[in-house]
């Protein structure tokens, strides 16, 4: 992470482009804290402005573009809001009039940075010292330094063999600290275009999480790079990269982006750390322990239950047999999902899972923070690894994935059925009304009698010309949300206790692009 100081005024580094002066709106920082204002007491102009260049031009580089075809044109462009600029002046001006608010929040995330930098400068060089190779990096001022030597191949072994044969899709994920998650964001952005790879890549305080997709060249590079960063050394190695057929083609573009987590649970990692995670167990030990829950007699008394940590419409199309498979819609339910039904969890061995094993680290994180379980136990590499050395185990159906793709096809089994005909059918599309971004599990004859849609409300809009306001607020009148609710309490459905389900909003927000 290069390192840069406030005194430095326009002298950025490399990686920041040098743009021309553009007058953006003087805004203050919404509710700073009196820690920071007392730490830029006296030089809080000068500081402010080196922050918001410092913003500005990282943010204006995640949109750089390189030339696909010819290396050595040193002419730049960039793309954003899907529009093209092919000189600096155009982008500097969208991205101030029409991003000022994203630039305010890394401008105030900046500054945060920066006063903390000043009361631990001290224990920062001395912990620098003791790690060689993480001093070169943090005093690196060439980004290109950390990208990988390509000259030996041509643009065509790049990106041919990008296509579901030849191609593939990585997913990883790295709990360590990141002093610097936005020069991160910028060298992530930097290293995927120059791989010609896309997909999706989150960055935190507190680690990184990526799926990426291009060719099988481009994505062992991206392994070889990562593995070889002084700031992975110790946390990352081979067997934390899940490979599967793919290729750059299954996410529309790249997103690389700066947030407080690496998998949206909705609680800050300073309350729930991923340093205090479940006891991880290998593949074949997880497949142990499954295969003796499901050998009891009566599972429901037994002392183990075998929970499911991702979305409903996840385990809806493949689970592990015998495991309790919460009904919500989003990870940062999971919270109060677990707070909801705690009594279910009380001294009981829980053996939790995920699709990677990423929300299983804060999840079992925060499940063990409750204190009721008698044991947490989470699958190491997720389902993923699982299905690698036992694709004919106990996990049965497909395995939900982020993307363009759905899903993997491990075996040949199929859990779900046709929303509208109940006949065996596991393969998503989109809900066919606009902007509704609801899956629909509907088989090929219904869908050649027009039932493409989530739900029937959908289905009645979708047959209407949408048109303004209407069209913005199918979203908010769709039947899937609205009937579901938002945490479901397992207890009063096992032991037909009276429930309270909270109704929630029709709001489908971005169904499947979220975590």
């Amino acid at each position: 992470m290069p390192s840069t100081s406030p005194d430095q005024g326009d002298d950025l580094e490399a990686c920041v482009l040098r743009f021309s002066d553009l007058d953006l709106k003087d805004i203050s920082l919404t509710n700073p804290s009196s820690c920071l204002k007392a730490e830029l007491d006296g030089s809080t102009k000068k500081k402010y402005s080196f922050a918001k260049k410092k913003a500005f031009a990282l943010f204006v580089k995640t949109k750089e573009i390189p030339a696909k075809r010819n290396f050595e044109c040193k002419e730049k462009w960039w793309k954003c809001c899907q529009q093209s600029f092919t000189d600096q002046i155009s982008i500097h001006r969208h991205v101030a009039t029409q991003h000022a608010g994203e630039i305010y929040a890394q401008t105030a995330s900046i500054l945060k940075q920066l006063a903390a930098a000043l009361s631990t400068s001290k224990s920062l060089m001395s912990a620098d010292q003791k790690n060689p190779g993480k001093e070169c990096l943090m005093h690196s001022h060439e980004m290109s330094a950390w990208l990988p030597d390509i000259s030996c191949f041509s643009p065509d072994e790049l990106i041919s063999g990008q296509g579901s044969d030849g191609g593939e899709v990585l997913l990883y994920y790295c709990y360590c600290d990141l002093e610097d998650p936005q020069w991160m964001c910028a060298w992530q952005t930097a290293l995927c275009r120059h791989l010609h790879l896309t997909g999706k890549v989150r960055v935190a305080t507190e680690g990184i999480n990526g799926t990426v997709g291009g060719s099988k060249l481009a994505t062992r590079l991206y392994v070889e790079v990562m593995l070889s960063c002084p700031l992975f050394k110790d946390y990352l190695c081979k067997d934390d990269f899940k490979t599967s057929k793919g290729g750059a083609h299954c996410f529309p573009e790249l997103r690389v982006g700066v947030f407080e987590e690496i998998v949206p649970m909705g609680i800050s990692p300073s309350k729930i750390s991923y340093k205090k995670p479940g006891i991880h167990l290998s593949p074949g030990e997880f497949h142990k322990e499954v295969e003796k829950f499901l050998s009891q007699a009566d599972q429901e008394q037994s002392d183990t239950i075998l929970l499911d940590c991702r979305n409903f419409y996840e385990s809806k199309i493949g689970r592990f047999q015998g495991c309790l498979a919460p009904d919500i819609r989003k990870f940062s339910y999971f919270p109060s999902y677990i707070d909801k039904n705690l009594e279910l969890f009380r001294e009981k061995r829980v053996l939790m899972y995920c699709t990677g094993g990423i929300r299983c680290e804060r999840g079992s994180a925060y499940l063990k923070a409750k204190g009721v379980c008698k044991e947490v136990f989470q699958l190491k590499g997720g389902i993923h690894k699982y299905l690698e050395e036992f694709p004919d185990g106990f996990y049965k159906g497909k395995l939900f994935v982020f993307d363009e793709r759905y899903a993997l096809t491990y075996n040949s089994d199929v859990v779900s059925e046709c929303s509208y005909c109940g006949a065996q059918w596991d393969q998503y599309k989109l809900c066919s009304t606009p902007q509704c971004r609801q899956l629909v599990l509907t088989c090929p004859a219904c869908q050649g009698q027009g039932f493409t849609a989530c739900c029937v409300t959908c289905q009645d809009k979708g047959s209407r010309k949408a048109s303004g306001p209407t069209q913005d607020s199918f979203k908010e009148e769709c039947e899937c949300t609205a009937r579901r609710p938002r945490i479901p309490r397992e207890l009063s459905r096992q032991l037909g206790l009276p429930g309270s389900p909270e109704p929630e909003p029709a709001v489908c927000e971005d169904g499947p692009w979220l975590v």
